[in-house]
């Protein structure tokens, strides 16, 4: 048998440490690029919830500690089993009203144990009609697309067209084929749940096509809020003076119970502190406008907080409910628009509003003191 030169011996061990180094190398370098990762589920791709997951990853992400890795979902139903069975999901967007469908059919017991950070935007209900349509009494036994099987807007749909006592054959195709088939006649119409402006109905135009008012009334008032689509959020749909009135869905942040893998779970503290911390900046030109409407201290009645996300808000409740004054106006103003339009009053003018945004502030005032 050949003996071994001193330099083969040497070369045979490099080998044998380098091949002992990798794989703690490879283990290394798998807890450098999973330290305080956080999956978050959206709704789908053809909302706005990818963009809201996109704007919070662009804020927590730090290089190094901290990084949310979005995950695009089928929707709320979805997301919810994933919140409570599928592993490595953390947190995700839930559509309120889905949630509540959820609870009322027991369709996945123990969802009692996820809890929700904080209340996100409203999504707006479009029902976008062909000629002939003038109102939602004129869907009556027609075929409307409602999206795919299980959808959010699927569900929302459901539950409005039975308030309103309208019954209509669902059908179930993607929203891109829906508006084809609308124009070609094959469907009344296309009902999307989505974030105003939903880039699906960008560039359509009134000519062939136009948005049916969903009128707000004491029993969908139990459910979602009133608001409205205008010129601004669509100029070819929408004429410039004429509003179409429309309701709106709240949306959630919620959290997978993860009291039993204390690794995650810290991340998800580290995140919600992240997240509540640099709230503000998500206020800014380049982040989504809908976050406008995101206020972190408003409570979930029936929900239970998070609890890091409670404990922050114990800490820093001053810090949750200050808003910029042009922020808090813009907020106060469009509660006064959605009660005197609940109400059937007729609209304030900005002076009317603004006389009494201040009596506002000065109670506002008061009661802080």
């Amino acid at each position: 048998m050949p003996r071994l030169t001193s330099f083969a011996v040497t070369a045979v061990a490099a080998v044998i440490v380098a091949i002992s180094w990798l794989p703690t190398a490879r283990a290394q370098q798998s807890v450098a690029v999973n330290r305080g990762v956080v999956e978050l589920e959206t709704t789908g791709s053809a909302g706005i919830s990818v963009r809201i997951a996109e704007d919070l990853a662009r804020l927590i992400d730090d290089g190094a500690t901290r990084r949310v890795v979005p995950v695009v979902g089928k929707g709320t139903l979805q997301n919810l089993a994933d919140l409570k069975y599928l592993r490595g999901i953390d947190i995700a967007i839930l559509q309120a009203d889905v949630v509540d469908y959820v609870k009322d059919q027991r369709l996945l017991p123990g969802i009692e144990s996820i809890a929700y950070i904080t209340k996100l935007y409203n999504e707006e209900f479009h029902l976008l009609a062909g000629p002939g349509i003038k109102d939602i009494a004129d869907l009556a036994n027609q075929t409307v697309n409602v999206g795919l099987v299980g959808s959010d807007t699927a569900i929302t749909a459901g539950r409005l067209f039975d308030l309103f006592k309208v019954p209509v054959t669902a059908a179930h195709d993607s929203q891109q084929l829906a508006l084809e088939k609308l124009r070609k006649g094959e469907v009344a119409a296309v009902a999307f749940v989505a974030g105003k402006p939903a880039p699906l109905f960008a560039g359509l135009t009134g000519q062939e096509l136009h948005f049916v008012a969903v009128p707000f009334t004491r029993a969908v008032g139990a459910v979602y809020a009133p608001t409205r689509l205008t010129a601004a959020d669509y100029p070819g749909l929408v004429p410039p003076d004429q509003p179409i009135e429309t309701v709106a869905v709240g949306s959630i942040l919620a959290a997978a119970d993860l009291r039993q893998i204390p690794e995650r779970y810290r991340n998800v503290a580290n995140f919600v502190d992240a997240f509540f911390s640099g709230f503000q900046s998500l206020l800014s030109p380049g982040n989504h406008p809908k976050w406008q409407e995101v206020n972190l201290a408003a409570e979930l009645p029936a929900w239970r907080r998070y609890p890091s996300a409670a404990e922050w808000l114990q800490r820093n409740v001053q810090v949750a409910n200050i808003q910029s004054p042009d922020n808090l106006k813009a907020m106060f103003s469009r509660f006064i628009d959605e009660r005197r339009q609940a109400s059937g009053g007729a609209p304030m003018s900005e002076q009317e509003k603004a006389a009494l945004f201040q009596q506002f502030q000065a109670w506002r005032g008061g009661q802080a003191r």
